[in-house]
């Protein structure tokens, strides 16, 4: 029997973390531990629990649940970063296991809504940064066929229910110290629906609807990150017998750039010069989002300069039209082995500018370049 881990532990912050907290721990995380780059073999299952933890403490209504009754307050809220499940259930399911009904009624005498459903898609980072259109495919809930979801045999229709008269549910009464009591609870012959069906369909045995796989074409937007969501409405799984159906939440995870880092929608890349280079200046290339660009390294360029290249980072979700930087950090490469050349050379240099070099000579200029690099 394994033990779930407490949430705040999975992501390692303390209870009272913040929002930008909780996502700079989920993204540190998230990047040690994707199935793109760790390739252990718990890699899978720690990045699912991770990202099971964000998606329930990012959002405020979830958080607040979790925090007041634990993962019982989620309901079937929980899917995993393959999965694809039913839930987002909420106050509603906790409001009937304590009391046995829902506030207000909100569901009683029509027809329950489809759940919601999570769908985990995974693009590539250029993808991210510059939008694209993917096709998804997910078993689903859908309206029957035959019945067209009303779960009643063809020819035949739902009656009102005679327990409840079309309430959908029923009230008992009973005396205590306080007084009378009134305890409202679903009708337990209709389900809260109010109706009943006699005749039901075969297809589907009376529920209404009938699983299938669907596709559909999602537009990822320019500029999305990892554990961004995009929710499309009436796309979840369809109601029993007619009701409205439930939203689609695409999760997406962004595969990790192997030379770019992004933070946010700034990007940044570490340029290796040598000695020389960042002496006497150079050009060269640098990758970006488009492709690879040229750019100036000037003469005496110092260790941990940057370069910024303006509007080649990523592009604002929010901005149209706004787009970050690309950071170029520098970085100078001290060689650890000279060929008999190279060494006449530098010591040459030496002694043109009155350093003392070589074994037991004190802090020469490769020692010097090496303690400016720390």
């Amino acid at each position: 029997m394994t033990t779930e881990r407490d949430y705040y532990d999975v992501l390692g912050v303390a209870r009272n973390a913040s929002d930008a907290d909780i996502k700079r721990a989920f993204r540190r995380l998230a990047q040690s531990w994707h199935p793109d780059v760790n390739k252990s073999d718990e890699a899978h299952d720690r990045f699912k629990e991770i990202n099971e933890a964000y998606q329930i403490l990012s959002d405020p209504q979830r958080r607040q649940a979790y925090d007041m009754f634990g993962r019982a307050g989620l309901g079937g809220a929980e899917t995993g970063v393959d999965g694809f499940g039913a839930g987002f259930s909420g106050f509603g399911d906790i409001f009937d296991a304590f009391f046995g009904s829902q506030p207000g009624g909100a569901r009683r005498g029509r027809p329950l809504a489809g759940s919601d459903l999570r769908y985990d898609l995974r693009i590539t980072f250029q993808e991210a940064v510059r939008g694209a259109e993917k096709e998804i495919e997910f078993p689903v809930l859908d309206r029957c066929p035959t019945c067209t979801g009303s779960g009643a045999a063809p020819g035949a229709s739902a009656t009102t229910c005679t327990q409840c008269g079309g309430r959908g549910e029923v009230r008992t009464v009973r005396q205590t110290m306080l007084g009378q009591m009134v305890n409202v609870t679903a009708c337990p012959r209709c389900r809260g629906e109010g109706r009943v069906i006699d005749t039901p369909c075969e297809t589907c045995r009376g529920d209404g609807r009938k699983e299938r796989r669907k596709k559909l074409r999602v537009s990822i937007p320019a500029g999305i990150d990892e554990g961004h969501q995009i929710r499309l409405s009436n796309e979840g799984e369809a109601g029993p017998r007619g009701g409205p159906p439930g939203s689609l939440y695409v999760a997406v995870h962004v595969a990790p750039h192997p030379t770019l880092r992004r933070d946010g929608t700034e990007l940044y890349y570490e340029l290796d010069v040598s000695i020389a280079q960042a002496a006497l200046g150079t050009r060269t290339t640098v990758p970006t989002v488009e492709g690879d660009e040229e750019i100036e390294v000037k003469p005496g360029t110092q260790p941990g300069s940057e370069l910024r290249l303006r509007g080649r980072g990523v592009p604002h979700l929010r901005r149209a039209g706004a787009r970050g930087d690309l950071h170029v950090l520098v970085r100078v490469v001290v060689p650890t082995k000279l060929d008999r050349k190279e060494r006449e050379l530098l010591e040459a240099y030496a002694e043109a500018a009155g350093e003392a070099v070589g074994q037991g000579a004190g802090a020469g200029i490769l020692e010097r370049v090496r303690d400016a690099l720390g």
